[in-house]
């Protein structure tokens, strides 16, 4: 899929479009039921509950149960969304994740809300960088991370229907419009923003933005920088991965989350098919610390004049 449409300046919450769509959604199907950890707020499920104050389950502070209870509403025949910050949702309920959901291959759509480095100010215990690398683990389960409010719409009706878990990485901090008028999310395909024939970036969720303004700082020194959006890390899209690796000189992969996540999945689908010389930005092997979001993100080189670097650094270093 490709299209070199320009993104627009405003920014956007994706947790608006995700409840808007579980709204919906649950008009269509009265099988949709949300279960939530006393986030109703941070989800945005407030909307859901006035309309549906009976099809919305809310557990208290104990994530390993919300998520046994989706498990056990799958079940049941419902079709349930387990809604969470995605560091209480992964971290606690990393288990349930695994043998009730994944292992029983039950219907249910895990919703990381606020990840990566969304609570900045709040520290390592409330930042979900390990997420991606965690849950890319997990046979079965479909992981999927949003870069804009449309593709999180579409992104949650696909896994409405999906029959099988999904986990969906719902972002919190606002996010421009990336992606062109008539997109159509695609599980296990990239999106090719921007094409060029130098270097790859292979951007995910809240940073593709970042990805796209550094393609234009390099266009202005005449580098030619494709840009790839992946919005599902599991499965990957591999088939862009190989002809990025063939037709450019490397591939710098992007991700607000430890590099072992898109970086470490990229890594493992090129070493298999088609090695590529790379870099990865994100966070390295350390606990982020306290910060705010823009803060934390300049810290560790996840935005434009840090992936333009590790371009030059790709191009400069070719034999």
């Amino acid at each position: 899929m490709t299209s070199t449409a320009a993104p627009t300046a405003a920014l956007h919450d994706c947790r608006d479009a995700w409840v808007q769509t579980l709204i919906e959604l649950a008009e269509e199907d009265d099988r949709i039921v949300a279960v939530a950890n006393d986030s109703v707020g941070s989800s945005k499920l407030g909307p859901f509950q006035e309309r549906f104050p009976d099809r919305l389950v809310n557990v208290g502070i104990a994530e390993q149960d919300m998520v046994g209870v989706g498990a056990g509403l799958a079940n049941g025949g419902k079709v349930p969304f387990v809604s969470a910050a995605a560091c209480f949702l992964t971290a606690r309920a990393m288990e349930q994740i695994k043998v009730d959901a994944a292992y029983s291959q039950h219907h249910v759509v895990l919703v990381g809300q606020s990840p990566g480095m969304a609570y900045g100010e709040l520290g390592p215990t409330h930042h979900s960088i390990e997420d991606l690398a965690w849950l890319r683990t997990i046979p079965g389960l479909t992981v999927l991370v949003p870069a804009d409010p449309e593709e999180t719409r579409q992104a949650i009706r696909w896994a409405a229907q999906h029959d099988g878990p999904v986990f969906v990485r719902v972002s919190r901090m606002g996010v421009r419009d990336v992606n062109p008028p008539g997109y159509q999310f695609v599980p296990g395909k990239a999106t090719t923003l921007r094409d060029g024939s130098d270097i790859t970036v292979v951007a995910t969720g809240t940073v593709v933005s970042r990805a796209l303004d550094a393609a234009d700082l390099l266009a202005a020194e005449g580098v030619s920088a494709r840009v790839l959006a992946m919005p599902t890390i599991k499965p990957l899209d591999e088939d862009a991965l190989v002809a990025a690796s063939e037709q450019t000189q490397g591939i710098v992969t992007v991700e607000e989350a430890l590099t072992s996540g898109l970086g470490g999945a990229v890594a493992e689908a090129l070493a298999r098919k088609a090695p590529a010389r790379m870099r990865m930005i994100g966070v390295p092997d350390t606990f982020a610390p306290t910060g705010s979001v823009e803060w934390l993100l300049d810290h560790f080189g996840i935005s434009a004049a840090g992936i333009a670097d590790a371009a030059r650094e790709l191009i400069a270093d070719r034999p």
